[in-house]
């Protein structure tokens, strides 16, 4: 029997792409997240990695989509959509940064050299990454919707894109994790739990220390430096809004046996905010052709 005979996805999940545009005709100030360089420069550096990060994620999941059901065929081209959009948003996010005066060729040479290493890998071990990289944004996109004082006072086209990514992120978390369970289908479950915990191991200590570099090459060119910096950033992290924090035991769920995405129904928080994406939503009829393409 497939894995994904016991894949808790809710039969009712519908994954919908939303072709939002943020920012086009918007400049972006340096601190746009309520005059706070440190929270501005998390979500800056984290950016930074999203075009890139999010077409090895496809390419992941479509090197595995052969002979899976028809559902998460559907899911898989919805998630394309979804991702290739997201790709778009923050690259103009991205370019808005730079026009702010901030230099990110140190930020993308680390993605580079990241996405160099990933290319040298067998597909499986892609789509490993992928699934607990899939956890990670959906665990911060949680404590992102979850908690309204993240985006008070931010430039509302950019929270607004925040949060528009965020409820896309927690709707398809479960479909790169479904796309593995059947491409180890033939696995022993053992093999399976101890293949993707090593991963995830290796993931988070990149990671976070990599997010921290991100920053503080951010900061620097505020001329912001020193312990006292350092110790902003962790607290941050750790302390208020705390969104390593806060992302622990969700991360922890990972290892435990029977571990899936969708463990947890946190659509509620997708409720919250779809409203304001109503009129952007992608049919089958209204695709884009690049969109279209990119899921084919």
């Amino acid at each position: 029997m497939s894995s994904l005979s016991h894949s808790p996805t809710p039969n009712d999940l519908t994954i919908t792409p939303r072709d939002v545009r943020f920012g086009r005709e918007d400049r972006q100030g340096r601190w746009w997240l309520n005059g706070d360089p440190i929270a501005s420069a998390f979500h800056t550096a984290l950016s930074v990695t999203f075009p890139k990060g999010e077409a090895m994620f496809i390419e992941a999941v479509k090197a595995h989509r052969e002979g899976v059901p028809d559902k998460l065929a559907r899911e898989i081209r919805a998630f394309t959509q979804q991702e290739v959009i997201h790709s778009r948003e923050h690259v103009v996010f991205n370019r808005k940064a730079a026009e702010a005066g901030y230099d990110l060729s140190e930020l993308e040479a680390d993605v580079d050299q990241v996405m160099g290493l990933i290319k040298a890998r067998p597909p499986i071990v892609n789509l490993m990454a992928t699934i607990a990289l899939e956890h990670y944004t959906a665990m911060m996109a949680a404590v992102m919707l979850k908690d309204p004082r993240m985006y008070e006072g931010a430039e509302e086209e950019w929270a607004a894109l925040w949060k528009w990514h965020a409820i896309e992120e927690i709707e398809h978390k479960g479909v790169a994790y479904d796309t593995w369970l059947h491409a180890t289908k033939d696995w022993s479950r053992f093999r399976r739990w101890r293949a993707k915990s090593l991963m995830m191991l290796l993931v988070t200590t990149r990671f976070w220390p990599r997010r921290v570099k991100g920053m503080k090459a951010l900061l620097r060119q505020d001329g912001l430096t020193g312990w006292r910096v350092s110790a902003r950033i962790w607290w941050y992290l750790l302390g208020s809004p705390g969104i390593l924090r806060r992302s622990f035991f969700p991360w922890l769920a990972y290892f435990m046996p029977g571990f899936h995405p969708w463990n947890h129904d946190d659509r509620a928080l997708i409720g919250k905010y779809e409203s304001d994406y109503a009129d952007a939503v992608l049919t089958a009829q209204s695709s884009a052709p690049e969109l279209a393409a990119a899921a084919a």
